[in-house]
């Protein structure tokens, strides 16, 4: 089977064996396209700022490059692999070469999802599509039913977290090649497993993005971001950008047959239209996809709004199938840490409330004012969400990442206090992620790392120091300087597994309870998670909670919780049977009306009517 997403610009092989070239730079005078060794070409120029040539020489493995006004000479934005790096020249690629054979695999359902979150180039040895591809029968026989990788998309160097990416449709050649990565995809569905994409539509990497010289309409300086001007989705040239992003997204669901796409940080992409891109992207999918197979989106939005999840009839999917449930992980951190720092300092009074809220109401923040956002109010009400709604995880790259350090959970809090909250996590009806290695207690940091050179690369690790500035511990100039460089090689190094340490006794006692946890929840939970419904909760101390839902064969799940270092009295008895226990003996404690200290408890009372 073959499979192509036919794009209007970039390069495409035409039915008559021809290559077609056409790039948007309305602000150039004049584009050459140099292919090869042959002669260079002025593109004619055609409407809204649009150059294209056909090209009878070209071919399958060309490569080529544009010269903007006879001087600079660029990749192409839209170039499907790039060899050489972001300021190399970019390659022909014929996507009907590679033979597809999983024809018959149409997705997975949402409420099946376990997500494992990997960075291709720290999760083996290698660092590569190839390597994640022998990890495959692993993975399933972890448990997990999908792996999203963080971004592959080209950015600069040999090594990158992602976000920095230039060139968004070609996967970065220090992970292999375009074959290598559909090969890991379907690989994965053999094996049973969706493969998500983390995809990044809010800004450029700093470094390989020459848009500003030939298509400065690609940004809005009404707007910034944390990475300087926004994307333009909203004024003049609007039409085109947005068109880039859809195909984007359309190219690799199609041409890469990925089973769904996280947007990275979408409270950056500042869009006035009515609908806004979001809401835009969503629909388009669902309509091009819905008789097809299970195509799924996902969000990261720290502005919680709910609206991009809304559910219709029969709780069908309209647009997200879920966001990155930030709050979920903060307030259990702050339980599990007693760190009040950043933005954990939002969650530390009543954590244990605002987990409560998480678990049966989707977010913390559902309008409340945020102190750390200097008092503004931020959210929307999500109770009327399932809880399949929110992806919950007690680490990600994000939250180990942005610590100075990159330390992982396992440092930072008591083994039975995590293993608490694990059980809590893993069971819970929200769609759980899980960062790799994190299964058999990996101690490895995941700093954040890049390939930056001259005073880009001092500036970043300048930057990165100073984000710190603020925090106690690291006031004195001295500590920060300890913080390790993101553009040293051996930043990078400190992030890769060590997949010995799961062969070890303690690696191997963790895989087993993440191994037990995950077949009980597709054993268990999974299967009455259509129509949960009716989350409550009750706080029992500072650090305790019992929590309870209605499941969809009217089915009661209930769990008690306790983070905190003392047992904590019940004031009444567990109801329904207990399915699983983080500690021996725990039963017999609550029978008893106690719950001791750092345990979790599941039951399920099932109806008999």
């Amino acid at each position: 089977m073959k499979r192509q997403h036919s794009m209007p610009f970039g390069a495409e092989l035409t039915p008559a064996g021809q290559v077609r070239v056409r790039l948007w730079a309305p602000s150039a005078a004049r584009v050459v396209l140099l292919i090869g060794d042959e002669a260079p070409v002025s593109m004619p120029a055609a409407e809204d700022g649009w150059y294209q040539w056909i090209s009878p020489q070209a071919q399958a493995g060309s490569l080529y490059r544009y010269q903007i006004d006879d001087g600079l000479c660029v990749p192409d934005p839209a170039a499907r692999y790039n060899p050489g790096d972001v300021h190399g020249a970019s390659q022909v690629i014929d996507p009907a070469a590679f033979d597809w054979h999983d024809d018959d695999w149409c997705g997975r359902s949402w409420e099946e999802a376990v997500i494992y979150e990997i960075h291709v180039g720290a999760f083996t040895p290698e660092g590569t599509f190839a390597a994640v591809e022998q990890r495959l029968d692993y993975l399933a026989a972890l448990g997990v039913t999908a792996i999203e990788l963080m971004p592959v998309a080209d950015f600069p160097g040999q090594r990158n977290w992602g976000y920095d990416g230039t060139l968004l449709f070609a996967p970065d050649s220090a992970y292999g090649t375009p074959d290598d990565l559909k090969r890991l995809i379907q690989s994965a569905h053999r094996r049973g497993l969706m493969v998500l994409l983390d995809v990044v539509y809010n800004h450029f990497g700093p470094e390989g993005n020459y848009l500003h010289h030939y298509a400065p309409q690609f940004f809005n300086d009404r707007h910034h971001t944390p990475w300087g001007a926004a994307i333009n989705f909203d004024r003049g040239g609007s039409k085109t950008v947005r068109d880039f992003y859809r195909h984007n997204a359309f190219y690799w669901l199609e041409e890469y047959h990925f089973d769904g796409l996280r947007l990275d940080a979408v409270h950056a992409m500042h869009d006035t239209g009515h609908p806004d891109f979001l809401e835009e992207l969503a629909r388009a999918v669902r309509q091009t996809f819905a008789a097809q197979r299970q195509v799924h989106l996902i969000v990261e939005n720290d502005h919680n709004a709910a609206r991009y999840l809304a559910r219709g009839r029969n709780r069908q999917i309209l647009g997200y199938n879920a966001q990155w449930n930030d709050d979920a992980h903060h307030a259990c951190h702050v339980l599990l840490t007693h760190e009040s720092d950043g933005y954990y300092a939002d969650y530390a009074r009543q954590p244990i409330r605002h987990l409560g809220r998480c678990l049966t109401a989707g977010f913390a923040y559902q309008g409340e004012i945020s102190v750390y956002r200097n008092g503004q109010p931020r959210g929307e009400p999500s109770a009327f969400l399932p809880p399949s709604a929110f992806v919950n995880f007690l680490q990600n790259h994000d939250q180990i990442g942005n610590r100075a350090m990159g330390e992982r959970l396992v440092t930072l809090t008591e083994a039975a206090a995590l293993r608490a909250a694990i059980a809590l996590f893993l069971l819970s009806p929200a769609v759980p992620l899980l960062f790799m290695g994190e299964e058999w207690r990996a101690r490895e940091p995941f700093p954040f790392f890049c390939e930056f050179s001259g005073d880009l690369a001092a500036a970043v690790t300048q930057g990165r120091r100073n984000e710190f500035a603020r925090f106690e511990r690291f006031h004195d100039p001295a500590a920060r300087s300890t913080i390790p460089d993101p553009c040293a090689a051996s930043t990078f190094e400190l992030a890769k597994l060590d997949w010995q340490a799961q062969k070890q006794p303690c690696g191997r006692k963790w895989l087993e309870l993440y191994r037990a946890l995950l077949e009980i929840r597709q054993r268990i939970i999974v299967p009455r998670l259509h129509g949960v419904h009716d989350g409550h909760f009750a706080v029992l101390s500072p650090h305790a909670l019992h929590a309870g839902w209605s499941l969809a064969d009217d089915a009661q799940l209930s769990v008690y919780v306790n983070l905190g270092a003392l047992p904590v009295s019940l004031a009444s008895l567990p109801q329904g049977k207990p399915f699983f226990s983080s500690e021996e003996k725990l039963e017999q404690s609550l029978s008893s009306g106690i719950l001791p200290a750092f345990a979790t408890i599941w039951y399920l009372n099932e109806y008999h009517g």
